[in-house]
């Protein structure tokens, strides 16, 4: 059963969020942690991120630098299996363009036939700390829709090489990502619409928005969207606002707007958890009225967030 399978099967709007794979080193103790806070809400899915590897640079004391490269967060197969076996709710990891070849993507593919697990996400991802602007690896695909194509031929038992499987497996589905508030690169709503339209036609189910506090931006995209012939499931991402830092942080990680109503109330917040009292206020809000329009889901966005979304699922599931 697919991710747009379970999601229609509800008879209500179903509840999913995503998580990051550990940090190296630190164990799945927190993973765990966090899916057993959020478990009660019956999750139909969880996201597992992936992160690809950074240049660091290593300090030889005599004047030179080092420079390796470093995955902060490895392990995201991994920690779908375990999360998988453990709980047996479905799992969809990431997969990336941003700093994989199109060989390191194909053995990840069959890592996860193996296991499995044949949901994901599809993603281009973001660009290197070291780069200007977005550089594919050699041998990579450059953007969402050539990954796309790379799993359609998988799913026709085509390796990247063009030579055939023997034994094809169960295909992959996918979801892939959009932007109420338009992807920081596109120059515009309607460039941003027509690629979201040509990941569709390239094979995506459903499609998961960046994370967004203000509705009615969410409603004119969906809108926009089914003018242009986008009829799958558009899920909205949502993340409750929790901390004073989040009035700047979140507009400059994410590229996007807060409400003036949402800021205006923050800046009269005096500490963090009056802001997170805020948020959890906002997000009820948010997500009740995303309930009475009809979307069919809404995904959560945890991470620094588990014990707000704890008390808006608390509230609207």
């Amino acid at each position: 059963m697919t991710i747009v399978d379970l999601i229609h099967k509800q008879e209500k709007t179903a509840f999913s969020f995503e998580i990051l794979p550990p940090l190296k080193g630190t164990g799945i103790g927190k993973v765990y942690e966090t899916i057993d806070a959020l478990r009660e809400f019956d999750p139909q899915y969880i996201n597992i991120t992936t992160h690809r590897s950074e240049y660091v640079y290593k300090d030889l004391g005599n004047g030179l630098f080092q420079r390796n490269r470093l995955r902060r967060r490895p392990g995201t197969v991994a920690v779908a299996a375990a999360i998988h076996n453990k709980y047996g709710i479905k799992v969809v990891p990431h997969v990336l363009c941003s700093g994989y070849t199109r060989e390191e993507t194909e053995y990840t593919l069959l890592d996860l036939q193996f296991l499995g697990i044949t949901d994901l996400l599809v993603l281009r991802g973001d660009k290197a700390k070291h780069e200007a602007t977005f550089t594919p690896e050699e041998g990579g695909n450059a953007h969402a829709v050539d990954l796309e194509w790379q799993i359609q031929n998988f799913n026709k038992g085509i390796f990247v090489d063009g030579s055939e499987m023997k034994v094809p497996a169960q295909p992959f589905s996918y979801g892939v990502a959009c932007y109420p508030e338009k992807h920081e690169e596109a120059p515009n709503m309607e460039t941003d619409i027509y690629w979201l339209k040509k990941k569709v036609e390239a094979g995506a189910e459903y499609a998961v928005t960046q994370l967004f506090f203000d509705n009615k931006k969410y409603f004119d995209f969906v809108e926009r969207a089914r003018q242009e012939g986008i009829t799958v499931p558009i899920i909205p991402g949502i993340k409750p606002f929790k901390r004073l830092s989040h009035l700047t942080v979140l507009p400059k990680t994410f590229k996007i707007d807060l409400p003036e109503a949402l800021a205006s109330e923050a800046m009269k917040c005096k500490t963090d958890a009056d802001c997170a009292q805020l948020g959890i206020e906002w997000c009820k809000t948010q997500c009740k009225e995303l309930i009475a329009h009809g979307v069919p889901s809404i995904h959560f966005y945890s991470v620094g967030a588990t014990d707000s979304i704890k008390a808006v699922a608390k509230d609207i599931y």
